[in-house]
C-alpha cells in the first residue's frame, strides 16, 4: 500500500485569478537617488576624499543593484570614495567569499558598481547595551570615515515592534555579521523590539552614519519608494516608513485556504523563506488560531522547490507541511543549518512530509485537513510569497475572493493540469 490510498475522490477545477495590490512604482531609479542625495541636509553630510561603506544585503530587494550604483555614483560626485560590504549574519555559510557571491546574484559586483567589495567576517566591538549585549560592527566599515546603510523598510517575519526589518535592523545585526546575528538571536526573538532601537542608537552615537538609504516595496515587489534618512531622523522616519511598507504589503486573499501550494520559497524571497506575514504562521511554523489571528487561515502548506538564489538555504522549509522531493534535495545543510544555529530557530528546518509528486502532495495536504473533502478542497497556488499578484484558485475558494472585489478572475474553471507524471506544469 503507497500513497495512493489517500487519493479519494476529484480535485476540484480551478482558475488564474489576479489581485489588486498598490501598483506605486519608480520608474527612473538613478534620478530618484540622486534627488534624494542632493537635499541640502543630506549632501551637506559628506566631505570630499572620504571612505564610505555602504551595505548590500542578503535579501532579494527589487533593483538593488541599481539603487547601491545609483548611491555609489553619487557619492562619487560628492568627492566621497565608497566602496560596498556585504552587511548580513551568517547568509551564505557565514563566510566571506561566499557573501561577496551571494550578492553578486543581485548584480552588485565590481564591475557592475564601480567600485570595491570589501567582504570580511571580522567585526569591531564598540561596547555593551542593555546589560552586557554586545554591539560588533563590520571591520571594513568601522576603518570607513562613514557608513550609509541602504536597507528595505518592511515587516519583520518574527517579531511586532515600532521598527523592525529597516535602516535600524541593518545597523544591529546586518553590520555586526555572524557573531554580532549569533549573539542578538541569542536573546529571542522576544527581544528585538527593544534591542533593535537601542544597538541601532548605540552604534549612530560611536560610528560616523550621516543617513540611510531606505527602500519600499509595492504590493507587487516592485521597488515604491526610496528615500534618504539623515541620522537623526531614522528612528522617527523608519516607524512612518514602516506604516506604508504595512500598507502595501501584498498578503493572501480571503478567510481560509485547506491547501497553499508555494512553488519556491528562499532567503532572497524572505528571511524565514516563506513570509509569515503571507502565510499567517510564525518561523517556526505556528498557526495563530481565534478571532484575532489574521487572514485567511492557511491549513497546509506544500513546498514544491527553492530559489535558485537562496543557493541551498532552506530556512523557512519547516514551515510547510508537505515538500516535493526535489526541494528537499536541494537543501545544503551547511548554509542551512548556519543560518538555523544563528537565529536559534532550528524548526525552521525540519523536513516535512515529502513526497515524489505534486498530485501526492496534493492528496496528502487534503488528507491532513479539517472538515475538507477533496472535491470541496479551497486550493490556493501561488509562484512565492512575494509575488501574489497572480493565483491560481480552486472553484470552492474562487466565488468568495471575487467577491470581495479585490479578485479579478483571469480565466475559466479548468481541471488540474497534471501530467501523467504527477506533476503541475510551472508557474
Amino acid at each position: 500500500m503507497g500513497l495512493e490510498v489517500f487519493e479519494r475522490g476529484t480535485l476540484p477545477r480551478w482558475a488564474p485569478v489576479r489581485q489588486h495590490l498598490v501598483a506605486t512604482r519608480i520608474g527612473d531609479v538613478a534620478a530618484e537617488v540622486t534627488a534624494q542625495l542632493t537635499r541640502p541636509e543630506v549632501a551637506a553630510t559628506i566631505k570630499p576624499g572620504q571612505r564610505v561603506a555602504l551595505t548590500a544585503g542578503s535579501r532579494g530587494i527589487d533593483r538593488i543593484a541599481e539603487v547601491i550604483k545609483a548611491t555609489a555614483d553619487g557619492l562619487k560626485a560628492m568627492g566621497a570614495e565608497p566602496f560596498i560590504v556585504p552587511a548580513m549574519g551568517s547568509h551564505a555559510g557565514a563566510v566571506a567569499e561566499a557573501q561577496t557571491e551571494l550578492i553578486s546574484h543581485y548584480g552588485v559586483t565590481e564591475a557592475a558598481m564601480g567600485c570595491r567589495i570589501l567582504s570580511s567576517m571580522e567585526t569591531v566591538h564598540l561596547g555593551d547595551v542593555e546589560d552586557g549585549v554586545p554591539v560588533w560592527f563590520d571591520k571594513h566599515a568601522y576603518q570607513a570615515d562613514a557608513t550609509v546603510p541602504i536597507g528595505r523598510v518592511k515587516p519583520h517575519t518574527d517579531f511586532r515592534g515600532p521598527v523592525e526589518s529597516g535602516l535600524m535592523k541593518m545597523l544591529a545585526i546586518g553590520l555586526g555579521k555572524q557573531k554580532g546575528a549569533d549573539f542578538f538571536h541569542g536573546q529571542g526573538f522576544f527581544e528585538f523590539h527593544h534591542l533593535i532601537p537601542a544597538v541601532a542608537r548605540f552604534t549612530l552615537a560611536r560610528v560616523n552614519i550621516p543617513f540611510g538609504v531606505a527602500v519600499v516595496e509595492n504590493g507587487f515587489g516592485e521597488l515604491g519608494l526610496v528615500e534618504a534618512v539623515p541620522a537623526a531622523s531614522i528612528w522617527e522616519r523608519e516607524q512612518a516608513l514602516l506604516r506604508i511598507a504595512r500598507e502595501w504589503l501584498g498578503t493572501l486573499p480571503g478567510e481560509r485556504v485547506d491547501v497553499l501550494i508555494v512553488d519556491e520559497l528562499g532567503k532572497d524571497i524572505s528571511g524565514a523563506g516563506m513570509d509569515p506575514n503571507v502565510i499567517n504562521r510564525d518561523s517556526v511554523g505556528a498557526i495563530p488560531m481565534g478571532e484575532l489571528a489574521p487572514k485567511p487561515h492557511v491549513e497546509r502548506i506544500v513546498v514544491r522547490g527553492l530559489t535558485a538564489d537562496t543557493e541551498g538555504n532552506a530556512s523557512g522549509i519547516g514551515l510547510a507541511d508537505v515538500a516535493l522531493r526535489r526541494a528537499v534535495d536541494a537543501i545544503d545543510p551547511v548554509r542551512t543549518y548556519m543560518n538555523m544555529v544563528t537565529a536559534k530557530t532550528p524548526q525552521a528546518a525540519r523536513i516535512p512530509m515529502t513526497v515524489d509528486t505534486d498530485r501526492e502532495a496534493l492528496f496528502v495536504a487534503i488528507a491532513c485537513c479539517l472538515k475538507t473533502t477533496t472535491e470541496g478542497a479551497r486550493i490556493a497556488r501561488i509562484r512565492d510569497t512575494k509575488h501574489v499578484e497572480h493565483l491560481w484558485v480552486s472553484e470552492p475558494l474562487l466565488p468568495e475572493l471575487v467577491a470581495t472585489g479585490r479578485v479579478e478572475q483571469l480565466g475559466e474553471l479548468v481541471p488540474m493540469p497534471i501530467d501523467t507524471k504527477g506533476m503541475l506544469p510551472e508557474l
